[in-house]
């Protein structure tokens, strides 16, 4: 009986348990959860296209700012280049934008020389939008590591809970827990 000798110690904490208790909440909270919101100004509209140079050559077609709003997206969905091509094209079609949506290879060949501008942080502005989240992230450890090599046991897999606030302003994770 290995466990004989540490039964006293083993099993401290009963599990947790969660119950929802207002099923409609839950399930709009759910729906809110893949909600996307995206303003468009009117400033962007009007500088999507680059402004004529007096250079030789084929001048270019899209502004730094179409580039950079491209590389955000990019950033903030975690998108390759190709997918985020497609994710703007389908946010003009669903506002009835008739510009033109850069292609992927455009991004990634202007996106060398473009100096981008840094994210504002300034924490005395005022009132702050936050997004707060929670998310399970598993945790690694030596013992995953010899179950894939060693093909051992497989034990209980561990998971903490992890809330974020992300700024909506400067997209700063503002505090965690």
């Amino acid at each position: 009986m290995p466990f004989k000798q540490t039964a006293d110690r083993r099993h401290k904490f009963d599990k947790a348990q969660f119950k929802v208790t207002n099923w409609p909440d839950y399930n709009a909270s759910l729906r809110r959860r893949g909600d996307i919101t995206v303003w468009i100004d009117e400033v962007v509209t009007e500088a999507w296209f680059a402004p004529a140079s007096n250079r030789p050559g084929r001048s270019t077609t899209y502004s730094g700012l179409a580039i950079e709003i491209c590389l955000r997206v990019k950033s903030v969905f975690s998108l390759a280049l190709r997918q985020t091509q497609g994710f703007v094209c389908s946010v003009f079609a669903l506002l009835d934008l008739t510009l033109p949506v850069l292609d992927y290879s455009t991004v990634s060949r202007r996106t060398a020389g473009l100096n981008l501008s840094k994210v504002k942080s300034d924490k005395t502005a005022g009132p702050a939008s936050l997004v707060i989240d929670s998310t399970g992230v598993k945790m690694f450890g030596a013992g995953e590591w010899q179950e894939t090599k060693h093909g051992t046991k497989k034990k209980r897999r561990k998971w903490r809970k992890l809330h974020l606030g992300l700024d909506l302003e400067s997209g700063i994770i503002a505090c965690c827990e």
